[in-house]
């Protein structure tokens, strides 16, 4: 049974040796020199102007956040639209399943609404 997880193994060991060799070699072979010019932010070949760190409005994590989870959902519902007509026929459970699923998700999605997390001021 286990001799069934030998090549996963064989294939992890072989991609972390290689990452491991990799960052080694171009330790060993790389530059190390470090100027006031290397140091620098660089903007498309011109001097950087003003302050180079500011803040990020949270909003672009709330906004990232919502895709993320709504995304993830829509990667649920691709399998299940893949097996609908061949289950369907079988038993109707199925489709009130999802109908259970899309109805958290609306739930969801008009939570998020009401609370102006979708408003962009």
């Amino acid at each position: 049974m286990l001799s069934d997880y030998i090549p996963i193994l064989v294939m992890f060991v072989f991609v972390f040796g290689f990452a491991a060799f990799s960052l080694i070699i171009t330790h060993i072979f790389g530059p190390r020199r470090a100027g006031r010019e290397k140091l620098e932010p660089y903007e498309s070949g011109m001097p950087p102007l003003g302050e180079t760190h500011r803040r990020t409005s949270v909003k672009y994590y709330l906004f990232a956040m919502f895709f993320i989870i709504f995304d993830v959902e829509v990667i649920f519902l691709y399998p299940w639209a893949v097996i609908f007509k061949k289950y369907v026929a079988d038993t109707p459970l199925i489709l009130m399943e999802m109908f259970t699923f899309l109805i958290v998700l609306i739930v969801g999605l008009v939570y998020v609404w009401r609370k102006g997390g979708l408003e962009w001021e």
